[in-house]
């Protein structure tokens, strides 16, 4: 089993354009979305939920008034300011509490509880490119790589119960911990960038996070026509690391109208479906996924 995951330095390269329209292409797969914080896949795939569970991690404080003496030991001890006394009676604001116990061990009248804590919420969907595995963490709530390591888990339970030879994966942007979990392990990284300084230098990041990681990294500069010297410095630097070239894109606004139909890009009659067709080829032979071209298929190309 193969697991592809599309990345990017920083969002707004077409990261999950392109992911969506892989899935389209891309045969005997499973699908997950590991962009917890903000999830987008679900926009052009409209998936129907099988299955929904709570993710439940960590843990917050709460105060007890039916046991509370109003001794205020807990909100002198919190260094986060999460306790407040109004009217006497002392409570604790969730969004302030990192959960660290400290009010809990103080407490001389144990009356500070510490129950588990809900952060958000992940799904087993149908989609009409086959099942998707995603999730969405409650605003502000920590323990995002927990969570996409908990999908992934999922998503390979799926492929071998519908045995499915490929795991398909719209990364988080970034080199952040949820990037972190999602590449560790991995097959093959797909990074998007664009032909601009700050998209060369997020893309550079992310590459020497796939480096540290020793994972396998194809790279697509999508609007590549915007900034040609920019697209070579990106192409000089896959030479000169070992990075695989996987294709350029043009800048076309029928990304845009696909994405308002809720639609990707393959499925439209645009001219960029070839374009990304075959990219996708050269994705699938990076990964090990299809036989390298035929001279034939080279000169005809």
């Amino acid at each position: 089993m193969r697991e592809i995951v599309v990345i990017s330095g920083k969002g707004g390269t077409g990261k999950t354009s392109l992911t969506a329209a892989f899935a389209h292409l891309a045969k005997n797969k499973i699908l997950c979305d590991l962009d917890v914080d903000a999830p987008d896949l679900h926009i052009l795939l409209a998936p129907r939920h099988l299955r929904s569970e709570a993710f439940v991690s960590g843990h917050e404080a709460r105060i007890d008034p039916a046991r509370c003496t109003r001794c205020g030991i807990c909100a002198s001890v919190c260094r986060f300011g999460a306790i407040t006394s109004r009217g006497g009676v002392f409570t604790v604001d969730p969004v302030r509490c990192e959960g660290c116990k400290v009010c809990v061990a103080w407490c001389p009248e144990k009356a500070v509880a510490f129950p588990a804590k809900t952060c958000g919420e992940w799904h087993v969907s149908a989609t009409r490119f086959g099942t998707l595995i995603h999730a969405r963490l409650s605003p502000g709530e920590e323990n995002s790589g927990r969570l996409v390591a908990l999908l992934r888990r999922e998503a390979r339970s799926q492929a071998t119960s519908q045995n499915k030879e490929m795991i398909l994966c719209d990364g988080s942007p970034g080199i952040g911990c949820p990037v972190i979990s999602s590449l560790t392990g991995a097959s093959l990284a797909v990074a998007v960038t664009e032909p601009t300084p700050s998209g060369v230098h997020d893309f550079v990041r992310v590459a020497e996070l796939c480096a540290h990681f020793r994972l396998p990294m194809a790279v697509i500069v999508n609007k590549h026509d915007l900034n040609p010297d920019q697209t070579k410095s990106i192409e000089d630097y896959c030479r000169d690391k070992g990075h695989t070239l996987a294709g350029h894109i043009p800048f076309h606004p029928d990304v845009t109208t696909a994405m308002l139909d809720r639609k990707a890009v393959t499925e439209t009659p645009s001219p960029l479906g070839r374009t990304i067709r075959a990219i996708w080829k050269n994705v699938e032979r990076a990964a090990g996924l299809a036989a390298a071209p035929s001279p034939n298929e080279l000169q005809g190309a």
